[in-house]
């Protein structure tokens, strides 16, 4: 719950920067929702199944000039990965509340190309085992996430926004093995 705090304290303090930052700019909100193809890189070697989840979540975006915008987001987000081999399939479900921090440029009117930093908090984590003999197991989830996303869209006058997004991982998932994260989001967006 802490974390939780934390991240909402965060997600305000560079909500009130940006708005102090652009008060001779536009600024907006909204609620933003979309699919996520999750997987997990281990060690650097390639990347697992991907699992296919959803994100949602809301959004404020401040305008620093015409073509330059923040815009902090905190967003559910369903991540997590799968592997299937001949004895059976594996689902590791890790849900997250994630808070990135996007610096989007504009170059066109209704074109935005975003990158910026993203650190989320575990809320469930579950792993399910499907083969020759089926199980279920809930842990107590303890891992906080980090790194980069990368992304672009289009967002029509009206403030609608499709938008696609990559969370490069860069925390560990466990602490015996080298395994982060990797997200595909495809986003639609409504500023309300």
């Amino acid at each position: 719950m802490k974390r939780l705090y934390l991240m909402g304290l965060l997600l305000g303090l560079v909500t009130s920067v940006a708005a102090q930052e652009s008060s001779s700019h536009k600024s907006n909100g909204g609620i933003k929702g979309g699919y996520n193809l999750a997987s997990v890189s281990f060690d650097g070697e390639g990347e697992t199944d991907t699992r296919n989840g959803f994100h949602i979540g809301v959004y404020g975006e401040s305008f620093l000039s015409d073509s330059f915008s923040i815009q902090p987001e905190l967003l559910f987000s369903q991540q997590g990965y799968e592997i299937t081999n001949g004895s059976g399939r594996f689902i590791q479900k890790l849900n997250y509340i994630n808070l990135p921090v996007m610096f989007k440029a504009y170059p066109s009117q209704n074109f935005f190309l975003e990158a910026g930093p993203q650190i989320g908090v575990a809320i469930t984590h579950k792993e399910i085992y499907e083969g020759l003999f089926s199980s279920t197991q809930e842990y107590d989830p303890s891992s906080l996430d980090w790194g980069m996303n990368f992304g672009a869209g289009f967002k029509t006058n009206s403030g609608v926004s499709l938008g696609v997004r990559y969370h490069l991982g860069l925390g560990d998932l466990y602490d015996e093995q080298k395994a982060q994260n990797r997200v595909w989001m495809f986003s639609l967006g409504f500023d309300l």
